[in-house]
């Protein structure tokens, strides 16, 4: 090779890796005020914020700027304004995503123009599978992981018939569609199953269909409104009938919002809580300082998420999306939300789960000291296999 051709090929290489914005803009596009917003919403923007101050508020010379918006789990609006984001704010990356149906809407937007979308809300099945995209990443929870998990603890000691109230919507359906599969695997029955819209008030004719249908084992699968839901279950007497009921999808912010009288004993999947780790506790105690309350796995989840793109933007000297998610997937994560994570194939990071039980009044000794861990999945157990999978990018 001559002189002058690999000085050709040094001055194009250093021409892509370096950070052509003005500023390293990140957006945390959420639910701000409606059922998810506990979760998501001011929290996952603060958590971003926290991520941004690691950093000295700047990389390479360059600000970074943490934007917020609510897409008030419309699809529509959720595309409209990440859209916006990149065409006149000069926007590189998302985070959160809030609900599924908005994160596949923005996730077809950012695998047309190559940006970084960073899901830490959405759980929907399809976002690693049929519809991955090569610059999005799905951080914290998914449906395949957090639906299996469920089902096989609770079927270790129950063989019981079960029943599906499930919000009528895309993280809804997937965590219905892959428990009856584990259920199925393991031997069980379903004894039916009803659809409730977001934001449903009374769940009193779900209640009572899965009262009539014989099962013993009711699955409130309406996250976003499962302290309602669960708190007429509990207003029912269900318990006292002999009928368990499971929170398939189940946040701190929920027990907080519902209390442990109602919620003492259920299994709860989580990819983090602030005593897993040092690290965990540290983060939470700094959450809790800035918010008057802990972060929820998703708020951790953004942090984790907004903290390794920004580090990889450092270390490419880039914010070309495809330059940084290659770094993002050669660089293991490493933090407070997991010590052992990595991003697949698949665009889906994968890390430990956590199988815990939520506390008695008597047993919890502070605020927020609400589970306690039965057991840690680890990523090969936790997550769906590579070889089932339907990603256009796996094996590439």
């Amino acid at each position: 090779m001559t002189i002058g051709l690999l000085a050709v090929i040094l001055s194009a290489s250093s021409a892509q890796a370096e950070i052509k914005g003005d500023a390293i803009r990140i957006g945390v596009l959420t639910d701000m005020n409606g059922v998810f917003a506990t979760a998501m919403g001011a929290g996952s923007v603060e958590a971003a914020r926290m991520a941004a101050e690691e950093f000295g508020g700047k990389i390479n010379g360059k600000p970074i700027e943490i934007l917020q918006a609510d897409h008030q789990n419309k699809p529509d609006i959720a595309t409209s304004l990440a859209r916006k984001w990149f065409e006149r704010d000069g926007l590189q990356a998302i985070a959160d995503g809030g609900s599924s149906g908005s994160a596949l809407a923005v996730q077809e937007l950012v695998r047309a123009n190559g940006k970084i979308f960073l899901i830490s809300g959405a759980g929907a099945n399809q976002l690693t599978d049929e519809a991955c995209a090569p610059t999005s990443v799905q951080w914290t929870q998914d449906a395949y992981s957090t639906a299996t998990a469920v089902v096989s603890g609770i079927m270790q000691n129950s063989k019981e018939p079960w029943f599906f109230i499930t919000g009528d919507y895309a993280f809804g359906h997937s965590i219905e569609t892959t428990a009856r599969a584990r259920i199925a695997e393991l031997g069980g029955k379903v004894a039916g199953s009803v659809k409730a819209q977001l934001g449903t008030p009374d769940y009193s004719s779900f209640l009572l269909q899965a009262q009539a249908s014989g099962a013993k084992i009711l699955a409130i699968n309406v996250a976003g409104d499962n302290a309602t839901a669960i708190k007429q279950a509990e207003e029912f007497g269900l318990a006292s009938q002999g009928i368990k009921i499971v929170p398939m999808s189940f946040q701190n912010v929920d027990i907080q919002a519902i209390g442990l009288k109602a919620t003492k004993g259920d299994l709860i999947v989580t990819s983090f809580f602030e005593d897993v780790s040092p690290a965990a506790r540290r983060f939470s105690d700094a959450f809790f300082a800035r918010r008057n309350a802990m972060p929820s796995q998703i708020q951790a989840g953004v942090y984790s998420a907004v903290r390794h793109y920004l580090q990889a933007v450092k270390d490419a000297d880039s914010d070309d999306g495809t330059i940084v998610m290659a770094k993002m997937k050669a660089t293991p994560v490493s933090d407070a939300y997991t010590p052992n994570g990595r991003i697949r194939e698949d665009q889906r990071m994968v890390h430990d789960l956590y199988l815990v039980q939520v506390k008695s009044p008597e047993e919890s000794k502070r605020p927020w000291d609400f589970v306690k861990l039965v057991a840690t999945i680890p990523p090969d157990h936790a997550f769906r296999p590579l070889d089932r999978s339907k990603c256009s990018l796996v094996g590439k």
